[in-house]
């Protein structure tokens, strides 16, 4: 239930995978939201420390996430009626993603700490800063950081039309396993 199976993702995987995504995509509204405050609005702040923090978690799922992946099983595919184009394209793409995602949190890490500061998490860790900054890190970091997001939502929207499409098209598990908890009976049932 918890671990994946031959056939199956567990309910680790699973929930990490829709907590980032999730996530990723909140980020990504409030960071549309808080480039349009001044710095004398109300919530120009407290959406700034919300994304830093939000975002200094999501680092922490992100490495779990990764040690989950690489010492747990991986499903065995459930592609059918796909071309190697497309098994390929999607080994890429989620390659792609995982780097988008630690680029992205690293460019953002270099904005929150330009100026020597910490970051604190909702007041219950702080992250420190770097001792060494470069000239113009903010700029730099946030021109990158920008860019980068858009990439990373651009690509989650077209990996979650490709679930979409093997879902309803293809008429394969590929959906299905990220929505449904694999069990033992059902693995049993399933290798029947």
């Amino acid at each position: 239930m918890f671990k994946n199976t031959n056939t199956s993702y567990g309910l680790i995987s699973i929930s990490i995978h829709w907590l980032m995504a999730f996530a990723i995509f909140g980020l990504f509204g409030l960071g549309l939201y808080m480039v349009e405050l001044s710095y004398y609005d109300a919530w120009y702040k407290g959406s700034l420390d919300l994304h830093k923090s939000i975002g200094m978690i999501l680092v922490g799922f992100l490495i779990a996430r990764v040690c989950w992946t690489v010492f747990n099983i991986k499903p065995q595919s459930a592609v059918k009626n796909a071309s190697n184009f497309e098994i390929k394209s999607a080994h890429i793409a989620h390659i792609a993603l995982y780097i988008l995602m630690i680029v992205l949190m690293l460019s953002g890490y270099l904005i929150s700490t330009a100026d020597g500061r910490d970051i604190d998490v909702f007041g219950l860790l702080s992250i420190p800063a770097l001792s060494v900054t470069i000239e113009n890190q903010e700029d730099i970091a946030g021109s990158i950081h920008n860019i980068l997001a858009w990439s990373l939502v651009s690509l989650a929207g077209i990996h979650g039309l490709a679930a979409l499409k093997h879902h309803f098209i293809n008429k394969n598990d590929t959906l299905k396993r990220m929505l449904k908890i694999s069990t033992a009976k059902n693995e049993k049932y399933i290798n029947e």
